[in-house]
């Protein structure tokens, strides 16, 4: 049940490249009338006032032209009927006729109110991809039209792609990405002694540990809680510290270190094999400094952050698997302001050297969660990229995506991530929680099932410590760790994904072929099939670990001796 025949594959490509021509249109433009202006303007109308005309170029291809804008909404615009239970995927490709780069929204008018497709930063000479998606309350009449503040320019538009996936679909696509990037195919064979297959034999199939890490924030309420230790430790084995790694917890007064929580904190995880996420060494906002901090002149800011980068990074290198080095330097920008644009590459440099084993983080939130802000868009989120790369640093980098979600777009969170693995560098989901509500739970779960399932994410790390007056926004538990519904997605999607449990029979050669999730395993007989025996004289259980294979055609060959 749940799986699609024929489902149209979805397309997770995109370029950052500014091409000298428009690639064609995903989908082949999708539900989209004439997407590559080869029928002149049929199905193209004006939105708001400007003046439209078909052109082309030099190397023969057409395209759609704004011009005479007077407002940042006039632009060309296609209707469509879309459906409340519908996902869309959206791309365009657009290019400005002058002028600096400029900010281009695709956006959706609706009886309802207006969606926000996804954006890009727009080019003259050359055309970029905008690519992004959305759903809609309510079925009914859309009207796409393009806008960008800058009304003196012209908006030319080509390659236009609005493909509709049902819901079945759109899970179909996780499915196949799971077992594509997440399992691998396993062949166990059961034999006796003397190397006869044992036919008609019980084994449950048991994930120890799951390659793909999945965790949990905690905070000091859990040193001295054994109920809060024992329902986080039967379920996570990845963690961030929720404030106490912060500059503002480590050094509240002025040359007054105190590592004491996050000391306590990081012996808990090490004693129960949780990894740890290094959350911050800094971060940009400036109402989240130490009190003394912002009054610092730049001489005296530049030596308390050397200071505070390479205490925090000696104290704690090699014990913890990540740093979020520079937090929200997209939405923010305290230490740029004072010490320079450079800073944070410069931090960067720094934490490379104190560090080499950990990987280093950007991390921002609003990129895969608001397709309507610019601070932090995934095209604002690869320009910081390389403007850290342009101030000097060329050590590796990684991507924190925050996942702060308000509101829930699933094709969009998918298209926003399609667009950050361009840039090839890791890519983690680093504090993920849904906005309260009746809804909570069920968009938690879209979420979460749409991270892990996106071939591009390699770690989710939830926002959920607990604390008795409450969590940031999302507990799993009420403060009797008894699972409210969001505790309870999280035991499903674990079940599910990083904990699985499978009961499988041989077949007449002794033979179990399955797909498993990647991780470490241990398969046993059935009880039931145990003879006194067989009990007396066999091992009772084998372990084995399933990697990623060079292809998804490759088997893992699996022998146990029963």
């Amino acid at each position: 049940m749940g799986i699609v025949a024929h489902a149209t594959p979805y397309d997770y490509s995109f370029t950052t490249e500014c091409l000298e021509n428009p690639k064609k249109p995903q989908y082949d433009g999708g539900i989209v009338t004439n997407p590559e202006l080869k029928d002149g303007l049929r199905g193209w109308v004006s939105f708001g006032n400007p003046k439209l005309e078909v052109r082309r170029s030099k190397t023969g291809n057409e395209f759609i032209v704004a011009y005479q804008r007077n407002r940042s909404v006039d632009s060309v615009s296609q209707k469509f009927f879309m459906d409340k239970e519908k996902l869309y995927t959206f791309s365009a490709w657009v290019q400005v006729s002058h002028e600096d780069d400029a900010i281009v929204v695709a956006t959706f008018k609706t009886p309802s109110g207006f969606y926000n497709a996804g954006s890009t930063i727009a080019k003259s000479g050359c055309w970029s991809m905008l690519k992004g998606g959305l759903t809609v309350n309510e079925s009914g009449s859309a009207q796409l039209y393009f806008q960008s503040e800058n009304a003196f320019i012209d908006i030319w538009v080509d390659s236009v792609s609005l493909q509709p996936f049902t819901k079945a679909e759109w899970r179909s696509h996780q499915d196949e990405s799971i077992e594509k990037v997440r399992k691998s195919k396993v062949k166990i064979q059961v034999v006796d002694s003397e190397g006869k297959p044992l036919a008609n034999r019980t084994l449950t199939i048991a994930q120890k540990f799951a390659r793909f890490p999945f965790g949990c924030a905690i905070n000091s309420n859990i040193l001295n809680n054994q109920d809060y230790k024992n329902w986080f430790t039967s379920r996570f084995k990845y963690t961030t510290f929720e404030n106490e790694m912060k500059w503002y917890s480590n050094e509240r007064i002025q040359n007054q270190e105190d590592y004491s929580k996050s000391d306590a904190l990081l012996y808990f995880a090490k004693s129960n094999g949780i990894s740890v996420r290094g959350h911050n060494v800094f971060w940009n906002n400036p109402n989240d400094q130490p009190y003394w901090v912002p009054n610092l002149a730049p001489w005296q800011l530049a030596a308390a952050a050397t200071k505070r980068i390479k205490s925090i990074m000696r104290r704690y290198s090699g014990q913890v698997i990540a740093w979020d080095v520079v937090n929200e330097n997209m939405h923010f920008n305290f230490f740029e302001s004072k010490l320079g644009v450079t800073a944070s590459s410069k931090f960067y440099t720094t934490a490379r050297a104190l560090d080499r084993s950990a990987a280093l983080f950007l991390n921002e939130y609003n990129t895969i969660e608001q397709p309507g802000e610019g601070s932090a868009s995934p095209d604002a989120y690869l320009r910081k990229i390389r403007q850290i790369r342009a101030g000097g640093y060329k050590g590796p980098l990684s991507i924190g995506l925050e996942g702060h979600f308000t509101q829930v777009n699933i094709p969009y969170m998918r298209s926003a991530i399609d667009k950050m693995a361009s840039a090839r560098l890791p890519i983690w989901i680093t504090e993920l929680d849904t906005q309260p509500g009746y809804d909570q739970a069920a968009f938690l779960e879209q979420v979460l099932r749409e991270a892990h399932a996106h071939p591009a994410v390699n770690g989710i790390v939830m926002w959920s410590a607990w604390s008795p007056n409450g969590c940031f926004r999302m507990c799993l538990t009420d403060n009797n760790f008894r699972n409210l519904p969001t505790g309870d997605v999280v035991d499903k999607i674990i079940g599910e994904f990083f904990g699985a449990v499978v009961m499988a029979t041989t077949d007449g050669e002794g033979v179990i072929e399955t797909s498993l999730i990647h991780g470490d395993y241990e398969v046993r007989f059935a009880d039931a099939y145990l003879s006194e025996k067989d009990t007396q004289s066999s091992r009772m259980s084998w372990g084995f670990k399933v990697e990623a294979m060079g292809s998804s055609q490759d088997v893992l060959n699996i022998n146990i001796m029963g």
